[in-house]
């Protein structure tokens, strides 16, 4: 369970129970039956996480491939937003350490201390119960369920909810007159008819997860006072004397002091002195009009359905928004793990034929959905984290050779079919999701940027596969050299060349230099801070010295081409892993 999952859960929880809190306010003169299950509703939502409701909405039947991606991906991404405000926390591009991060263990184990008392609590509560029912006789008594008399001084409740018994204490029953009896019973009576002791041990549930959440003790504290005033007022519409009920009430608040027992529903929960007004009063609570049900029943019915009809347009983005419609598939691929990744833009493949050469997944996946995501290569595709998935994911690699019909493009093979192979193969299940976070702005240095204006002819286009080159000839486009820790950006946009900046830093680059034009780019730097410290050199560590001297790659930005990197807030476009499975066998 990821900590983006359980951020949003508890802020969609709270929400919940905030917007319950004013629905019940609004519902002040109205029957408690009413409120009880508005605060119930709000308990319940602490069990049911929306992200649970949007993924049945996933698997609902839809439009077709082209009638979702005209329309799904703009709502989406806003319905995405206001359903996950914390977004995954992009991956960053330097390696991770292998120390233990201790900050989730510690919530962990705090969390689970604090549940375990919960717990104990719970469990000492139903010990002291069970004493108390081993102590009992049986009485008769002119009720539709077991009676029993108990020793103590406990006051008078139903216990358990399959098989329901009320237990009343052997004193009590000389200090009631008849009619005060018949008042208490029916009290109790209407916790059966309503399953209080089922729902109380629904909401105990979420207690004990959410303990730490003071809004789930204030919704228990409400659930008790609204289902005492509940029962109070079927007791004053069943015909019972408020004289009568009232002195009940108070004689077993007088005669019986000892604390409640857990799992017990009785007769002196709530706010007893507000419970009194109210009887004194003998008014019963007016009902809802037509116009307050449906209202009522609209906001209810959007509670439950928005969740799922917000899955209903995000599951086809993880599919529409990427691969054109009529996406060809490989009628024959071979999958094989392999150890030594090599991550060549597939130098052996050829128009009908792939064949990876052992790419790491997530290159493949970053390849198939963000630079030939159409089909073509996409230069000025900014590189986009992936995050979510199992572990296993991050140090995949594999061989793929695969052959299809009709001689379709490398782009085309290494981009939508590449996502269809992902998504049979893998089980792939991936969206895109855009927020606000970290990045560097590519901004220009004081005086004039130091940029060589490019010279037509001085480059050949990239196509693929590669094209032959002559001695001394060169690639247009951007090439990062892992050995010489450096860049050269031929025929650049300057666009372009922040997009190859965000493959060696550890956030997104964006171009905020405001100048046009193609450039020829080289600059030397450090490997050290930037993805190529992960790089073996020489099949020495990945974190050897750099023997070069070089400066940062921030100060060589500055010295060489007169630009720099300042940290900001944008927007950054990240690939969500929903679900990924090993590839099936061959």
């Amino acid at each position: 369970m990821s900590t983006q999952f359980v951020l949003n859960h508890l802020w969609q929880s709270s929400g919940f129970v905030l917007v319950a809190g004013l629905v019940a306010f609004a519902l002040r003169n109205n029957s408690p039956r009413i409120r009880y299950w508005v605060w119930l509703s709000s308990s319940a939502k602490f069990l049911i996480p929306f992200a649970l409701l949007m993924s049945l909405g996933s698997v609902v039947p839809r439009p077709s491939r082209n009638a979702a991606s005209t329309v799904a991906p703009v709502f989406s991404a806003t319905a995405v937003q206001i359903a996950s405000p914390f977004p995954p926390a992009p991956r960053r591009i330097r390696p991770a350490h292998n120390a233990m991060n201790w900050m989730p263990v510690t919530i962990a184990v705090a969390w689970a201390f604090g549940c375990f008392a919960i717990l104990l609590a719970r469990w000492r509560g139903w010990l002291r119960l069970r004493a108390a029912l081993r102590a009992s006789t049986p009485v008769e008594l002119s009720i539709p369920i077991r009676s029993l008399i108990t020793p103590g001084t406990a006051e008078p409740g139903i216990v358990g909810f399959l098989r329901p018994v009320l237990i009343l204490p052997a004193e009590l029953i000389e200090h009631l007159s008849p009619r005060q009896l018949g008042a208490i019973l029916t009290h109790e009576l209407c916790h059966v008819r309503r399953r209080d002791n089922l729902f109380a041990a629904v909401h105990m549930a979420v207690e004990a997860i959410f303990w730490f959440h003071p809004l789930v003790w204030w919704v228990g504290s409400r659930l008790v006072e609204e289902r005492e005033l509940a029962c109070d007022e079927e007791v004053l519409r069943m015909g019972c004397e408020p004289a009568d009920y009232l002195e009940g009430i108070l004689k077993v608040c007088r005669f019986h002091t000892a604390s409640p027992l857990a799992c017990v529903s009785g007769v002196s929960g709530g706010d007893v002195k507000r419970r009194l007004r109210t009887i004194i009063a003998g008014s019963i609570a007016q009902e809802l009009s037509g116009p307050c049900r449906a209202a009522l029943a609209i906001i209810g019915l959007a509670a439950l359905v928005a969740p799922i009809a917000i899955g209903v347009l995000i599951a086809p983005v993880s599919q529409a928004q990427f691969a054109p419609a009529n996406t060809p598939r490989f009628e024959a691929a071979s999958i094989k793990p392999c150890s030594e990744p090599l991550n060549g833009p597939a130098p052996n493949s050829s128009p009908g034929r792939l064949a990876t050469d052992c790419a790491e997944l997530l290159n493949l996946m970053g390849n198939a959905y963000t630079s030939y995501a159409d089909g073509h290569l996409n230069r000025n595709r900014d590189p986009t984290p992936i995050t979510g998935g199992p572990s296993w994911i991050r140090s995949a690699s594999y061989d793929i050779n695969a052959r299809a019909e009709g001689n379709p493009t490398v782009p085309m093979m290494l981009g939508p079919m590449m996502q269809k192979l992902l998504e049979d193969r893998f089980q792939l299940k991936i969206h895109r999701e855009t927020s606000e976070g970290p990045v560097y702005f590519l901004t220009v240095a004081r005086g004039r940027p130091k940029l060589q204006p490019y010279s037509e002819g001085s480059c050949t286009p990239w196509t693929l596969p590669p094209p032959p080159l002559k001695p001394g000839e060169k690639i247009c486009g951007s090439m990062i050299n892992g050995i010489a820790s450096s860049v050269e950006a031929l025929g650049s946009t300057l666009d372009e060349f922040s997009k190859v900046l965000s493959l060696l830093v550890d956030r997104p680059v964006i171009d905020k230099t405001g100048i046009t034009g193609r450039f020829d780019i080289h600059v030397k730097f450090s490997r050290e801070g930037t993805a190529l410290e992960s790089i073996r050199l020489n099949k020495g560590p990945s974190t050897a010295a750099d023997p070069t001297g070089a400066p940062s790659i921030f100060v060589a930005l500055q010295d060489e081409l007169g630009l720099r990197l300042e940290a900001g807030r944008g927007p950054v476009d990240t690939l969500v892993i929903d679900h990924i499975e090993k590839p099936s066998e061959n």
